[in-house]
């Protein structure tokens, strides 16, 4: 690794990008992010449209949830003791050939000769494997970080890379609603197979190889127990994972937004893709921020606050009516999730030893990662069940309560610093 060092006594926020690895690194993250975002709006959009049901919506992330939460933890097992950047090659390849098989079956060829039926359910399938690819992918993108990246720069790393992933959440999910509404869901496809590629291409010839740094001498179950008592054992990373855990759960109103578009604010496929795009926006507003404020000072206090305001954001988008109201909470509510999010990866990323990396990655993606697509279901459900309206009310308003007991069980924490925090 070399880099350009900043000027002395000068903060520099662009520190990560001058390691050529790591810019190589966060295009792979958007162009995969871009086209996971435009899949994601066109998928769902397609399906709501087929069906008319809101737990078909939470269904989609049910489907997903499952193979990825079943896998995850022996992926990071996986990722610890394999080379890398093989590994990375094998996930996009799977992702690549999951995605053409979707473009096959939304196809004018399929849907002549295919029950609509059969398009669903194979549509599911495809997104099951996703799931399974993904239970990989967390993990190991994670455990490649610590190669690329010099330790003291984690932080500005983390940034950078949770804003490429944003940027990709951005303008992904705003092509694909355009795309699908002037050129239909074979155009979106073709744009994702070709990101996809751009992605993998990424990985084959800028990314060095990284041979594994753990080489397991016991059992699997031993490494994995190794992985997860590391995590539990330290009060901040249990409390941080925990408190997102929930709040994401209980927040999951992206996955209505289908019912939104078509249903309540009657905007279209375009409308859809703005709102998903919406709070990709505010995170990549706020990234740049705290690429120069870092919210590390007090970050059990800043991380309390960043939720709460996540859940009212939540509650407001439920109550609004207009678009533009909509968009600009959205908007907020992005920016709230971002502050969250480079909180607990750069915890992460500081706190865990190289060889566990992978390990302790999957656990956080158990915790994360698949809540996401756990809350979808769990919207799913309650809209079905309450309405959508009350089913995204009840979800913020459930986010703001948990983080009240959460404050309630942790004030000793919300003034100290990270490093204090650590050492409790």
């Amino acid at each position: 690794m070399s880099e350009i060092p900043p000027a002395k006594g000068k903060t520099d926020p662009y520190i990560a990008l001058r390691f050529p690895e790591f810019r190589s690194y966060i295009a792979m993250r958007f162009l995969f992010t871009f086209a996971y975002q435009i899949q994601a709006v066109v998928v769902g959009w397609y399906i709501y449209q087929l069906t008319k049901d809101p737990l078909s919506l939470g269904l989609i992330g049910l489907a997903e949830a499952i193979p990825s939460i079943t896998v995850t933890l022996y992926g990071g097992y996986i990722a610890d003791k394999s080379n890398k950047k093989t590994m990375l090659i094998k996930i996009m390849s799977t992702m690549f050939i999951c995605s053409l098989a979707l473009a096959f079956v939304t196809s004018k060829a399929a849907i002549d000769i295919l029950s609509q039926g059969m398009i669903i359910i194979t549509m599911y399938v495809m997104i099951f494997f996703i799931g399974l690819a993904r239970g990989f992918y967390s993990p190991t993108a994670f455990s490649i970080m610590g190669h690329i990246i010099p330790k003291e720069h984690y932080p500005n790393s983390s940034t950078w890379n949770s804003g490429a992933f944003q940027l990709g959440s951005i303008v992904g999910p705003a092509a694909g609603g355009l795309l699908y509404g002037f050129g239909g869901i074979t155009s979106c496809f073709v744009v994702i197979l070709v990101f996809i590629a751009m992605s993998l291409t990424s990985i084959i010839f800028f990314i060095n190889s990284h041979p594994a740094k753990f080489m397991p001498k016991e059992s699997i179950y031993k490494s994995l127990e190794e992985g997860i008592r590391f995590v539990f054992k330290s009060r901040m990373l249990v409390g941080a994972l925990s408190l997102d855990m929930f709040s994401v759960f209980f927040g999951g109103a992206v996955a209505l937004m289908p019912i939104f578009a078509n249903d309540i604010l009657k905007v279209g496929s375009e409308g859809l893709g703005l709102l998903r795009a919406a709070p990709a926006l505010g995170a990549v507003v706020a990234m740049f921020i705290m690429a120069k404020y870092p919210p590390m000072n007090k970050p059990w206090r800043n991380l309390l606050f960043a939720v709460a305001g996540f859940g009212i954001c939540i509650i407001l988008f439920g109550l609004s009516r207009n678009l533009y109201l909509s968009l600009l909470i959205l908007f907020f509510e992005g920016a709230f999730d971002s502050v969250s999010v480079i909180i607990r990866s750069t915890i992460l990323q500081i706190l865990t030893p190289d060889h566990m990396r992978g390990r302790v990655s999957a656990v956080n993606s158990m915790f994360i990662g698949s809540s996401n697509e756990i809350g979808a279901f769990e919207s799913g459900v309650t809209a079905k069940l309450m309405g959508t309206v009350p089913s995204v009310l009840f979800g913020g308003s459930m986010t703001i309560i948990i983080v009240f007991i959460t404050w309630l069980k942790t004030k000793r924490l919300v003034p100290l610093s990270l490093k204090e925090i650590n050492t409790n």
